[in-house]
């Protein structure tokens, strides 16, 4: 048996990822998510740069609660800040907990997951028995404790608290693959050949199981995006950036008052932001299982 095409696999996955509507509208909801997380990076890092007060971030009480218009096409909160605005500062923030926290969670599940499978025995035992811990460990108290050793540092306990508790189900697909792929004829060859155990894991079967780990990413992604917005809610995650779990706590109080477009807007960016990623990830499993035939 040869080794995988996996040139192939991305090609028949893109055209059937083509075909599929549901798939396609969410892309380009996920693309538009993502130019506005760079705009509001642009716009961070130039007021940033230059120590200045951005305007998302000025008071100014005269406008506040105004109503959506032509100069606001959101309105304005309580403070008389752009609602649209400080909404396009909070995609930023949701996509910097995203990446950054699977920057954190993929690499350890990954690596874990290899060398549980590739070497088995004692080696695996000990890696089971560490996931098994840490999925028994509820969550989202293990993140509120993480986060609250570093409050005050940003999102920096956001990002740890995430990152280090939701890489297990990662590392038990990336276990089950290896322990079919090492299996293989290729696999075996390479070992005659002499090749070292690191190369053979990350050089030839993890280029076999890369399409797993970019479907969890796009499923994992919204998940670390709904546990930041309740953080910041709660009042642990970011505090000086206008995150949305902020924007829905600091609404939600002048909501029965008829201020209703600032919960409104963040609600449905969340929502729609949530949906696509969870609607993309499922057509790419779908489009990248190569059981499926036409």
């Amino acid at each position: 048996m040869k080794k995988f095409d996996t040139t192939s696999l991305w090609q028949d996955a893109w055209r059937r990822l083509k075909r599929d509507k549901i798939a396609v509208i969410s892309l380009c909801f996920v693309i538009f998510f993502t130019l506005l997380a760079i705009y509001g990076e642009i716009v961070y890092q130039y007021h940033d740069v230059l120590d200045i007060t951005p305007n998302y971030q000025k008071t100014n009480l005269e406008n506040a609660y105004i109503s959506p218009n032509i100069n606001y096409l959101m309105g304005t909160d309580g403070l008389g800040r752009d609602v649209m605005a400080r909404l396009i500062q909070g995609v930023r923030i949701a996509y910097k907990v995203g990446i950054i926290t699977s920057l954190i969670a993929i690499p350890i599940g990954v690596i874990l997951g290899c060398i549980a499978a590739y070497y088995g025995g004692k080696i695996d035992d000990i890696i089971v028995w560490f996931y098994s811990t840490v999925a028994s460990m509820p969550g989202l108290l293990f993140i509120l404790a993480i986060a609250m050793i570093f409050k005050g540092q940003g999102l920096l306990g956001i990002y740890l608290g995430i990152g280090l508790t939701t890489w297990v189900g990662l590392c038990r697909l990336v276990r089950g693959e290896v322990l079919k792929h090492k299996e293989l004829t290729y696999v075996h060859s390479a070992k005659v050949l002499g090749i070292s155990s690191s190369k053979i894991m990350f050089k030839h079967i993890l280029p076999n199981i890369f399409h797993i780990i970019i479907v969890t990413f796009t499923l994992r992604f919204p998940a670390a995006v709904g546990t930041e917005v309740i953080m910041s809610y709660l009042g642990i995650g970011v505090q000086n950036e206008p995150s949305w779990g902020l924007m829905i706590e600091s609404a939600r109080m002048r909501l029965w008052q008829g201020m209703w477009w600032e919960m409104t807007f963040v609600t449905i960016a969340l929502f729609l932001l949530v949906l696509s990623f969870n609607l993309l990830g499922d057509s790419l499993r779908d489009a990248l299982d190569p059981k499926l035939n036409d």
